[in-house]
């Protein structure tokens, strides 16, 4: 499992523990999806208090999770930008943290949900980012190293992407003379999960 914001690190136990706590989760899902905030912006888009927000932006800068923004300089108060980082199997499937990695994951369908939940109440046909975007499903019988091999080439493509994307705006940041650009940040899910096996105690899922 990985959040695709470079530069991505792996995380332990001890800093998964700490980042499985619903505002935090909250708080970081909020600067991914609008861009670096202070903690009184969080504070208001959240409803909490600026000492909430101040003291689990501490927590999520000591683990690494955020960083300051180098394009906002310095001021009375800190930019925070999201850190990317990715999560081995070992760390989610460890029994001391069997706590945090429900509570990450139930953070992880609901945050999803919502944005589509968004996403198709908000739809307008007209609209060319709309039109630009994709909500796909399929299911196909495939081996272990087949599917090894399709999560590792989505993979490459969403970094490549993103990679070219950030290029654009850094180059664009440094020139004088560059034409501005209508950008939005985009959300992608990249979900590529096995079925359950028919006769081991569950039902089989119909794709």
């Amino acid at each position: 499992m990985s959040e695709h914001n470079p530069p991505e690190r792996a995380i332990g136990v001890d800093a998964l523990k700490a980042f499985a706590h619903p505002l935090r989760m909250r708080m970081y899902d909020y600067i991914n999806e609008h861009g670096a905030a202070t903690a009184t912006q969080l504070a208001h888009a959240l409803g909490e208090s600026t000492g909430q927000t101040s003291y689990h932006l501490r927590q999520l800068e000591r683990h690494g999770f955020i960083a300051d923004d180098p394009t906002r300089g310095t001021g009375r108060e800190r930019w925070w930008t999201s850190v990317g980082f990715t999560m081995a199997a070992e760390t989610l499937l460890d029994p001391s943290a069997n706590a945090a990695t429900r509570t990450l994951m139930q953070g992880i369908v609901g945050e999803q949900a919502q944005v589509m939940t968004r996403f198709v109440a908000q739809a307008d046909p007209r609209d060319p980012w709309y039109d630009a975007s994709i909500v796909a499903r399929q299911t196909v019988a495939m081996t272990l190293d087949e599917l090894k091999a399709l999560v590792k080439a989505l993979s490459g493509v969403l970094d490549e992407h993103s990679a070219l994307a950030k290029a654009r705006a850094t180059a664009a940041a440094e020139a004088a003379d560059a034409e501005p650009v209508e950008e939005r940040r985009v959300r992608v899910y990249l979900d590529v999960v096995p079925l359950p096996v028919e006769g081991a105690g569950e039902e089989a899922v119909a794709g």
